[in-house]
């Protein structure tokens, strides 16, 4: 099974790919999702969606998530 950090980096890869933006090649804790990940406002409503149907957790639910970071964090 694919590690939380590959599998955030598909999410996210298939984000920019629907809204026809450049794939990305790797994350870590610290990528920023809008600096590093070229995601924007609808980019992360989308992302959200698909990470609570995965895995049941709303990433934004206490609060603004700013990096892969924290998103795993809110994984845990």
């Amino acid at each position: 099974m694919m590690d939380k950090m590959t599998h955030i980096l598909s999410l996210i890869n298939l984000v920019l790919c629907n809204r026809g933006k450049v794939e990305i090649e790797a994350v870590n804790e610290g990528s920023h999702l809008r600096n590093d990940c070229d995601l924007d406002s609808l980019d992360l409503a989308e992302l959200t969606v698909r990470i609570e149907a995965e895995y049941e957790v709303d990433i934004f639910d206490d609060g603004f998530v700013v990096t892969v970071g924290d998103i795993l964090n809110k994984l845990n």
